[in-house]
C-alpha cells in the first residue's frame, strides 16, 4: 500500500510504500479504506485527539463517509453515544442502520441547531470535524463543558485564499474550557501497525462494518473524485484497475 499515483503500473522506491499488507484473510481493498488511511485516521484522531470517555456524546460530520463511519463505530466501542451528521436522508439512514449511530441528522435540515440540540440533550463532548463551515459553526454552540474538538478536514471550504471569515469560536472554547486540535495522519505513520491490527480485529469480531463503492477501470478516475465531492458515493470510493 502506498502513494503510487493514478496509473496501471508504477515503479517506486521504498519511501513511497506506506506498509505491506498482512491481513490476507480480509479483502485486499480494505487496505485503501478502513484498514488504510481512512481507518487509521479515524482511530488515532478520535482516540488520541478526541479522547472519548464512556458516556460521552460524540458528534461526527460527514458521518457516512469512509472516515466518519469508522469514527462513529470506534466511539461506540469506547462506550459513547454517537450522533452523525450527513448529507441527505439516504446517508442519514445509512449512519443508523449500517454504522450503528444512535442518531443521525441531515445537515440540509432547515432547523439544524434544533435537531442537534434534541439529539444531544447534554451537549457535545467530542466533535469530530470533517467539514468546517456552517455545520461546525452550529456544533460549536452545543459544546459541553471540557469538550474536545478534532479538526480532521475542511471539506465545506472550497477556497482558502483568502481564508473565509466566519463566526468566531474562541468564546465557545473559553467559557466551555474546550480544546481544539488538528490531526494529520502522516504524523502517525510510525504507529500504523498498531491501528491496523486493532481495526482488523474489530472487523473479524463483527464490531466494525464498512461499505465500498467501487468503480471500474482507470477511465473512471477523473469523475471518481468529482462525484465524491458531489456526495454521490455510498461507501468508500475506490477504482478497480484492470491489468
Amino acid at each position: 500500500m502506498g502513494m503510487f499515483g493514478w496509473q496501471d503500473f508504477a515503479a517506486a522506491d521504498a519511501s513511497a510504500v506506506t506498509r505491506k499488507v498482512k491481513e490476507n484473510d480480509l479483502p485486499l481493498s480494505l487496505s485503501l479504506g478502513v484498514l488504510g488511511l481512512n481507518g487509521v485516521t479515524a482511530y488515532f484522531a478520535l482516540l488520541d485527539v478526541g479522547r472519548p470517555r464512556p458516556g460521552d456524546t460524540v458528534v461526527v460530520s460527514t458521518a457516512a463517509g469512509s472516515v466518519g463511519s469508522a469514527v462513529g463505530q470506534i466511539a461506540k466501542i469506547a462506550g459513547c453515544r454517537t450522533v452523525g451528521i450527513a448529507g441527505g436522508p439516504v446517508k442519514a439512514k445509512l449512519c443508523t442502520e449500517a454504522f450503528g449511530y444512535d442518531a443521525a441528522i441531515d445537515y440540509k435540515e432547515p432547523r439544524l441547531a434544533e435537531a442537534l440540540a434534541a439529539a444531544c440533550p447534554r451537549g457535545v463532548n467530542v466533535y469530530f470535524d470533517n467539514t468546517s463551515g456552517p455545520i461546525s459553526d452550529t456544533v460549536m454552540t452545543q459544546l459541553a463543558l471540557n469538550a474536545r474538538v478534532v479538526i480532521c478536514g475542511t471539506a465545506s471550504i472550497a477556497n482558502w485564499d483568502p481564508p473565509p471569515m466566519g463566526p468566531r469560536v474562541e468564546r465557545h472554547l473559553l467559557v466551555k474550557r474546550a480544546q481544539m486540535g488538528g490531526f494529520i495522519v502522516f504524523d502517525y505513520q510510525h504507529r500504523y501497525e498498531e491501528a491496523v491490527t486493532q481495526l482488523a480485529a474489530w472487523i473479524r469480531e463483527g464490531r466494525l462494518s464498512y461499505r465500498e463503492d467501487i468503480l471500474e477501470g482507470i477511465d473512471a478516475c477523473p469523475d471518481a473524485i468529482a462525484s465524491l465531492y458531489r456526495g454521490e458515493n455510498l461507501g468508500k470510493r475506490l477504482v478497480r484497475l484492470h491489468t
